[in-house]
């Protein structure tokens, strides 16, 4: 698994030619770029039209079949909050995501330091998780 957490804004031709052995592609790159440079869990309606902006004959068919790509090898995280469109999140460390209801922003939640799943959910002994999605919803409060 690759960390892409350092990476801030990157220019499409900054990225590598292959990731996770994924041919990164002229689009592969340009969608990538986009979703590491505001790191807003944007839908691929909102890649689309974004990576319109540089690349004006890229197809919505083609960011589909781009972030489909990402998301198999392991380089994007897609997530999903009930019957929204899915979105689409660089940060593969395991984290839960909290959309607040009034502006719909997403923010990543980190786990405490120190804590562990087995510290607040009662699972099967001798469980083994290989992949983690919590989504919470609700309203952030002010200070």
């Amino acid at each position: 698994m690759i960390s892409l957490q350092h990476i801030k804004s990157p220019k499409p031709e900054d990225l590598p030619s292959e990731l996770e052995g994924l041919r990164m592609t002229k689009q592969r790159r340009e969608v990538l770029a986009i979703i590491l440079g505001e790191r807003d869990h944007p839908t691929a309606n909102d890649v689309y039209v974004r990576a319109q902006n540089r690349m004006p004959t890229i197809s919505l068919a083609t960011v589909y079949n781009c972030l489909e790509a990402l998301v198999s090898h392991h380089i994007v995280r897609q997530v999903n909050f009930e019957r929204e469109s899915s979105r689409y999140c660089p940060n593969l460390e395991d984290h839960c995501h909290f959309q607040d209801e009034e502006s719909g922003i997403i923010h990543d939640v980190i786990f405490k330091k120190g804590v562990k799943l087995e510290d607040f959910l009662e699972l099967p002994q001798g469980t083994e998780i290989n992949h983690l999605e919590i989504s919470l919803k609700g309203r952030i409060g002010s200070e």
